[in-house]
């Protein structure tokens, strides 16, 4: 016996457009995005990725300009913290290539439908996204190190964020790894739910990285090459930083988002199947 609706025709339309999407919307929209990433020809991927690797430097800029104008309290961090997220909002609202986004992004059509081509092109994406993203780091580090473009006060300040992000045990390193890459892959997930809040997902979101000082690939890279270009610590402390970040971030994106979320879409894509509702 069918219950009355407590809505009238007219209406029903209107409580289907407020109705969140199943996971498994979600699921296919970044698939897809995923499949179209793989049809991109490599120096697309390329100077998207080099431009990916110059806009986070400006996570380091705005950051560290904040922290200069405020005064040494326990509360500047968190403060200061909101400008790490200008880095995130270029790329992400300007479609750039930034690898912590591609561990979420291309491994789904993977996880669905495994192809031996469809690993060759996953390999093929991260090492240019990677390569790329890293040379302009290296790049945009040195000039704000040496173009004089900065008073010493943000400089100074830009050297506190280059010891911090450095200044970590391996395994202390690869943990921060994880969260920061479990955190932005989170918010690739998000993204097609957020519409009109975009903005505010990717600030949310990244702003946690920060406040809680966890290791971002890209962006702490900045930090790490500006203080090697500085003299602050060695090229050898740079790659120290970057091997255990690089691998948390690797596994925090994979492992409990991707696998997850698959293991999610193809448990309901079961249940769906017995239940006749798919075929």
């Amino acid at each position: 016996m069918n219950r009355p609706t407590p809505v009238n025709p007219d209406e029903v339309e209107e409580v289907e457009k407020r109705q969140r999407p199943r996971s498994a919307v979600i699921f296919e929209t970044i698939r897809r995005e995923g499949e179209d990433d793989f049809e991109r020809t490599t120096p697309a991927l390329f100077w998207s990725a080099i431009a990916a690797g110059g806009s986070m430097t400006f996570s380091m800029v705005t950051m560290g300009a904040i922290q200069s104008m405020l005064p040494d309290a326990p509360w500047r961090h968190l403060v200061a913290s909101f400008g790490y997220t200008i880095g995130f909002l270029i790329v992400i609202l300007g479609r750039q290539q930034l690898f912590t986004e591609n561990t979420l992004t291309p491994l789904l059509p993977i996880f669905y439908q495994p192809r031996r081509w469809k690993f060759r092109q996953l390999l093929r994406l991260w090492s240019v996204i990677l390569g790329g993203n890293l040379l302009a780091a290296l790049a945009t580090a040195a000039f704000v190190a040496f173009s004089g473009a900065f008073p010493d006060a943000m400089q100074r300040a830009f050297d506190e964020l280059a010891r911090a992000a450095v200044g970590h045990p391996f395994l202390v390193l690869f943990a921060k790894g994880i969260f920061a890459g479990w955190l932005i892959a989170l918010m690739v997930w998000l993204l097609p739910l957020a519409e009109g809040a975009a903005v505010f997902v990717i600030v949310i979101l990244t702003y946690v990285v920060a406040a809680a000082e966890f290791g971002h690939i890209i962006a702490g890279s900045v930090e790490a090459f500006y203080g090697a270009w500085r003299g602050l610590f060695g090229w050898g402390d740079v790659v120290a930083f970057i091997v255990p970040t690089l691998a948390g971030n690797c596994v925090g994106g994979v492992a409990f988002v991707a696998a997850i979320s698959t293991a999610e879409i193809a448990s309901e894509r079961k249940t769906r199947a017995s239940s006749g509702q798919i075929t």
